[in-house]
């Protein structure tokens, strides 16, 4: 798997977990002109905004160091966006699901750790 088709499958796992959770997906991949977010979904009365973030190694790093502080001010733009259009009063916060996974993409190998509130 290579680049966007190795994001997708991480995307995927992140939706299910969620779904098992009790969460409700309310959007994937969402594009603005400032940015894009993973993932949409609503816990409770909660709009979460996910950034996934797959590794099959940790060499350089947890996932989470790689959400850094301009790629979360693209988010906090990409998500005023999607509130202004679609629910500006909804309370918000923002997650960073890490999937990891070996290098063959096995799902008895995968996990995801799921930050709530992670900035």
């Amino acid at each position: 798997m290579m680049g966007k088709e190795r994001g997708d499958w991480g995307e995927a796992r992140v939706a299910e977990y969620l779904r098992a959770q009790g969460c409700a997906l309310l959007a994937a991949n969402y594009r603005c002109r400032f940015g894009e977010i993973d993932l949409i979904a609503r816990d409770g009365d909660m709009l979460c905004f996910v950034e996934v973030k797959l590794r099959d190694r940790v060499d350089y790093g947890l996932p989470r160091e790689f959400v850094t502080a301009t790629k979360q001010r693209r988010l906090r733009l990409t998500a005023q966006h999607y509130l202004a259009t679609h629910n500006p009063d909804a309370l918000c916060r923002f997650d960073v699901a890490e999937v990891y996974t070996d290098r063959d993409f096995n799902p008895a190998a995968t996990r995801v750790v799921y930050l709530k509130n992670a900035f």
